[in-house]
């Protein structure tokens, strides 16, 4: 198909196609508000589900792009009310978290909705442009794939702050790509016929270390006002560069969020590192969507789990009504997380840290056998002590994106 050609389908009305997308709304909120559960994860129990849903398969899709893009918005309130994140938002976690010992959680939760509404508004009419200039480099980069993932790798390594840390980025890394080498290709025996490898390894490096470190400590104190103290062209500029850098994402295969987020984030004005942060990996997190959509319709190249997952239930391309779901799906996503995220942080404010950790602990052990069986629990215990590597060196914990980076950098 060829770039912006629509399909053309005869709808049964435009009631039935909104009551697909907010169901997919409902769905990215329960995945995004769940910790540890990742909206590829809902995704694909959606493809699964997919032929007995009632209704034209394009109002399905629809559906999963909305699940997606709210999910996106959502998931950055338990990274920062329960230090569980999802994989895409792993390394804002512990930026985040120094703005809630701080009182600035509000505040926190504000700013990622801001990175993420500005990032659908910057990507929705930049997709079209960088899409054709992707789809012109995309045969070089593809052919030097792994020397261009090496690069970014070094990057990552190099501009740690101290030679301890980059020791530490450099073991976090090898570690956690050894990993993902001997495990990524297993087809477990789970009892969810659309389980695989991702959601313990994801949840066992990033999650479970965070919840570990955590089990000792005060939990969420009392948030202050709701004030965002970034400038509006600070605000501006780092959402764009995360919506850029959401272009990477969404053509590139290994490159997460936090990834890309960490290499660009020197581009943009100098501010308060968290805050920047979570701007950027909202923005990059959200906009990844919008630009794997239009690489799937000019590449047949689908880069996410959501995309995957539409791409194999034979969805029509037509991305008028997909893209108009996306930007419903994101302004309701923009209203969520501070109404909702407000409520958890109160809600965990008030709880046992000590037994909540433990709990949620608990609930990745389950979810990890539910995606991976027992072999998926093993893997995730490995993968908590991995993920306990890059703390011990004061590293970022972006170097264990080496767990899909290593394998690919060796063309596995």
């Amino acid at each position: 198909m060829e770039l912006g050609e629509s399909v053309v389908f005869a709808p049964e009305s435009a009631a039935v196609a909104l009551a697909f997308v907010l169901g997919g709304i409902a769905l990215g909120t329960v995945s995004g508000l769940v910790p540890g559960l990742h909206a590829n994860n809902f995704a694909l129990l959606l493809a699964a589900a997919a032929p007995s849903i009632p209704g034209p398969s394009l109002y399905v899709g629809a559906a999963m792009l909305a699940a997606g893009v709210t999910h996106t918005f959502l998931d950055v309130v338990p990274a920062l009310a329960l230090g569980v994140p999802d994989p895409a938002m792993a390394v804002s976690a512990l930026p985040g978290h120094r703005l809630v010992i701080a009182g600035r959680g509000r505040e926190a939760l504000r700013l990622s909705a801001l990175g993420s509404a500005l990032a659908v508004v910057f990507a929705v009419p930049l997709a079209l442009p960088v899409t054709r200039a992707m789809v012109m480099a995309y045969p070089t980069i593809s052919a030097h794939l792994s020397l261009v993932l090496g690069g970014v790798a070094v990057f990552l390594v190099i501009t740690e702050h101290s030679n301890r840390a980059r020791l530490g980025g450099l073991v976090a890394f090898l570690s956690s790509a050894g990993l993902g080498w001997l495990t990524l290709d297993i087809d477990p025996h789970a009892p969810l016929a659309v389980g695989g490898m991702l959601m313990p390894l994801f949840a066992g490096l990033f999650g479970a270390p965070v919840l570990i470190e955590a089990i000792n400590g005060a939990g969420v104190p009392e948030q202050a006002d709701a004030a965002v103290t970034t400038p509006r062209k600070t605000i501006g500029a780092t959402a764009l560069t995360g919506t850029l850098s959401g272009a990477i994402v969404g053509y590139l295969p290994g490159i997460s969020s936090a990834v890309a987020a960490t290499v660009t984030l020197p581009a943009v004005p100098k501010d308060d590192g968290a805050r920047g942060f979570l701007v950027a990996t909202s923005g990059v997190n959200t906009s990844n969507t919008i630009f794997a959509l239009f690489a799937l319709v000019a590449l047949g190249a689908p880069r996410t789990g959501v995309l995957v997952a539409l791409d194999s239930t034979g969805v029509p391309l037509d991305l008028p009504l997909l893209l108009s779901g996306v930007v419903l799906a994101a302004g309701v996503g923009f209203v969520l997380v501070p109404v909702a995220g407000d409520r958890y942080l109160r809600t965990v404010g008030r709880m046992n840290y000590t037994h909540l950790s433990i709990v949620i602990l608990g609930l990745l052990v389950a979810l990890a056998s539910l995606f991976a069986g027992f072999v998926g629990v093993g893997a995730f215990c490995a993968a908590a002590l991995v993920g306990l590597l890059p703390a011990k060196f004061g590293a970022r914990r972006v170097h264990l994106m080496g767990v899909l980076m290593g394998p690919l950098i060796l063309g596995i």
